[in-house]
């Protein structure tokens, strides 16, 4: 075995190959189960990304995202390696939970070890055998259960590198995320490997604009990381960026009557939303905190008191974001018109 080898599960992946991978993982009762994975090697073997899905079993947008990249015809061109996993929370899917069988947190529970429960297994094996061999990772994710989010990149921007990736991506929105104890992201910072996390649409639904530019981001970093031959644009979509975002929380219980959307500006002390008591007469308002961008929102009617109803990123120039608002959208209109799955269209 060479110093260059990739070997995942004990298996040599070859140059200019690509083949499946079922890694063996912790049994369900006397169920044997296994993390399937797509290496796909082009002759010149780094940089090696992963790109990842599912973590979080219920969210369901990135299975899609990988399945359709890796039909794309462009990837005959690649320099350097990718490695797909689509499904990461294999038990979360078959029960359609964004946990493990024993309620863990798979984002949560790295770096894992082979003698802890069953999510700090599973994250040992992930870590182990695809993460750690790689220079990049990209991870696929939705907002939880009964929310949504507006596609965003989430990634240390006062990283360079992954900032450079983010801008190329080209979601509407970057935000700057702090690291979380246990997270994919957290280890991987601490291993030398930088993630980018790719944040859009809502658990157990498939989100076409999401998935599409899931597709088109992906394929963008990969240019940029010059993996994929370069295009030039015409034009340039630039995103909004903050540092700063926080979760707005209903004060009262009610019904809830949302008066701005994902993806609308608001200003500062504007009124986003009223909770109504539905057997009496009063009403409550929601004010936004400060000037910026609806990322994030809940999307069940009733609330309880206490329940995370608006997310907001921090934006000082609304007239900026405004503009870049229409460009995105305007954008998303153009693709859902012309949008061919076979071919490169999508990423020229």
């Amino acid at each position: 075995m060479q110093s260059s080898d990739l070997v995942i599960g004990g298996i040599v992946v070859p140059k200019g190959k690509e083949i499946k991978i079922n890694l063996e993982l912790p049994k369900l009762y006397n169920t044997p189960t296994n993390l399937p994975i797509r290496v796909i090697r082009g002759k010149k073997t780094r940089p090696i990304v992963f790109i990842s899905a599912a973590i979080h079993g219920d969210e369901l947008n990135g299975i899609e995202i990988i399945r359709r990249i890796r039909k794309l015809n462009i990837l005959k061109k690649l320099h350097g390696t990718i490695i797909f996993a689509p499904i990461v929370n294999v038990y979360g899917v078959m029960t359609l939970s964004r946990y493990l069988p024993d309620r863990r947190d798979l984002n949560r529970s790295f770096p894992g070890s082979g003698k802890g429960s069953i999510a700090s297994r599973i994250a040992k094996i992930f870590f182990d055998e695809i993460v750690s061999k790689c220079d990049l990772g990209i991870d696929l994710h939705t907002a939880s259960i009964h929310k949504s989010n507006l596609p965003q990149i989430r990634t240390n921007m006062d990283n360079e590198y992954t900032l450079k990736l983010a801008r190329a991506f080209g979601a509407p929105v970057i935000l700057h995320s702090e690291l979380r104890d246990g997270s994919l992201r957290a280890e991987g910072e601490e291993s030398g490997i930088p993630i980018l996390l790719y944040e859009a649409g809502e658990a157990l639904r498939f989100d076409e604009t999401c998935i599409r530019i899931g597709v088109k981001g992906i394929i963008n970093i990969l240019r940029e990381n010059s993996m994929l031959p370069k295009v030039i644009r015409k034009g340039s979509k630039t995103p909004i960026t903050s540092r700063v975002s926080k979760w707005i929380r209903a004060s009262e219980s009610g019904m809830i009557r949302t008066i701005k959307a994902l993806g609308d500006i608001v200003k500062e002390n504007e009124v986003i939303a009223y909770i109504d008591e539905p057997l009496d007469d009063n009403s409550f308002e929601i004010l936004a905190p400060f000037d910026g961008i609806i990322i994030g929102k809940s999307q069940i009617p009733l609330v309880q008191e206490g329940d995370a109803v608006f997310h907001i990123a921090k934006f000082g120039n609304l007239n900026i974001a405004e503009n870049k608002m229409e460009y995105f959208n305007e954008d998303a209109i153009k693709q859902s018109e012309f949008y061919e799955l076979n071919n490169e269209e999508i990423i020229e």
